[in-house]
């Protein structure tokens, strides 16, 4: 259903009402559909300190998002294979989602659990009750999730990327692993430029790598995809996996054109806080495939309608922002456009998961490319080059680097960046830290970004 109402932003009671309205008007929902209130009532509390925009396909997108829990918890029911994949973002997922009675969840998610439970869950304390403290990332809160059971079911087969990731994360795996949760791990190995005479491949993202490296990673994928068809009782062939490449193609293509649409139009035809969420649907498509192409389906028909029809967020003078690293509590992309800003453009940790996989590629070779095309797994360099073409393309005229609390991943990553890319692209860059609850750094964050769209209306007008 197309929204037959002017773009706004409003809050879940606003939204519980509008609702009401949208059903008299002939809104047909899903099964996990509903009012965003409940989940209020469920301990998702955070939602009522954020602004939702008033489409029908944003209170689509929300309910997806926010009964993800549930429809695991289902699909279990209805005798799905679950595999929880960790850290590669985007690519391991494929194994699964290539067999019928198989769906693939990041456990990683869990990340957010204390910024939208507001701490309620008690994850990030049990966390430091077994010594991962604040010093570590927020995804420590997936240790509580996965011991807890109460989040998500026990996943059938869980998986874990080791070597070029964050050391973090490879800490706090290791701990669960010790509380007897079985990690199948596989190496992910640093990717660099080839010595000369190497025998060299090309990633999709552009940057020349050894060929070995494409070798060792198709190897390890083949033997994750041995305990996949062992865990499902059924066979993971070429032809599968073919088939299931070419439906996150599909799902890529979408998000290429929602994308494209959102940044260049002249006015924000979506909120920050949608995009941020849309583009998440592509590293495991929120457990459910189908469900995923059809939410992106609404997203897309209501973004065209209003770019067609010159509707938009605020008055097309707003500072194009690019926003590097996801941010730990979503009120941030709420805050950057109350202070005058418009997201046009992003990195949030996961490009390769937005790039189409190449077809023209045997099919556990071309997952290879794609994992290798990952910019964690890279030098900070490789991921500033590619920070800059996307700022030039989408015309930003600020660039914001999140830190992520106690991530050693981006520890010194976001400084040289930003260093980067005042050299590179001449535009204002300013870093910030959310924490999970950003409530008491509020007006330091304000002030911040404020400084940042400030400098950039003085370049924009010259003076």
């Amino acid at each position: 259903m197309i929204s037959p109402f002017p773009p706004q932003c409003i809050g879940v009671a606003d939204w519980d009402l509008l609702r009401e309205r949208l059903l008299g008007l002939g809104l047909v929902e899903p099964w996990y559909g509903g009012p965003l209130g409940r989940h209020v009532e469920q301990g998702d509390s955070r939602l009522l300190r954020l602004s939702f925009d008033n489409s029908p396909a944003a209170l689509r997108l929300w309910n997806f998002l926010l009964s993800e829990e549930e429809r695991l918890f289902a699909a279990r029911a209805q005798g799905y294979r679950i595999v929880g994949t960790m850290k590669d973002l985007g690519i391991v997922p494929l194994l699964a989602y290539a067999l019928p009675k198989a769906l693939a969840f990041y456990p990683d998610g869990a990340w957010w659990i204390p910024c939208v439970m507001e701490l309620s869950a008690g994850l990030l304390r049990f966390a430091d009750e077994i010594g991962l403290d604040e010093s570590f990332c927020p995804v420590r809160a997936m240790v509580g999730a996965f011991l807890g059971e109460g989040h998500f079911p026990r996943p059938d087969l869980v998986t874990c990327s080791v070597g070029a990731t964050c050391d973090d994360f490879s800490a706090i795996a290791q701990r669960l692993n010790g509380f007897g949760v079985p990690i199948l791990w596989w190496e992910m190995p640093h990717v660099r430029a080839p010595d000369p005479g190497e025998e060299e491949a090309r990633l999709p993202s552009g940057q020349t790598v050894p060929a070995a490296l494409v070798r060792q990673v198709e190897a390890e994928f083949a033997r994750i995809a041995r305990h996949v068809e062992e865990v499902c009782g059924e066979a993971l062939t070429g032809e599968r996996l073919a088939a299931a490449i070419e439906r996150a193609n599909g799902i890529r293509a979408q998000l290429e054109e929602l994308r494209s649409a959102v940044f260049f139009a002249p006015r924000a035809p979506l909120p920050a806080l949608e995009v941020l969420i849309a583009e998440m649907l592509a590293i495991h498509y929120c457990s459910d495939r189908d469900e995923t192409e059809a939410v992106l389906a609404d997203l897309l028909a209501e973004t065209r309608r209003r770019v067609a029809s010159g509707l938009g967020y605020g008055d097309g003078f707003e500072v194009r922002v690019f926003w590097v690293n996801p941010v730990a509590d979503l009120t941030a992309m709420n805050l950057l456009e109350s202070c005058g800003g418009r997201l046009c453009g992003t990195d949030f940790m996961f490009c390769h998961a937005l790039d189409p996989i190449p077809v023209d590629r045997p099919p556990l070779t071309a997952l290879a490319l794609m994992a290798l095309s990952d910019p964690l797994a890279g030098t900070a360099a490789e991921r500033a080059r590619r920070v800059a073409a996307g700022a030039r393309r989408f015309r930003a005229e600020a660039v914001l680097v999140s830190r992520i609390p106690g991530a050693s991943h981006c520890a010194y990553e976001g400084e040289f960046i930003a260093e980067r890319l005042r050299s590179d692209l001449g535009i204002p860059v300013a870093e910030i830290e959310v924490p999970p609850l950003s409530d008491s750094v509020r007006p330091i964050l304000r002030t911040r970004i404020e400084a940042v769209l400030e400098a950039a209306r003085k370049r924009r007008s010259g003076r």
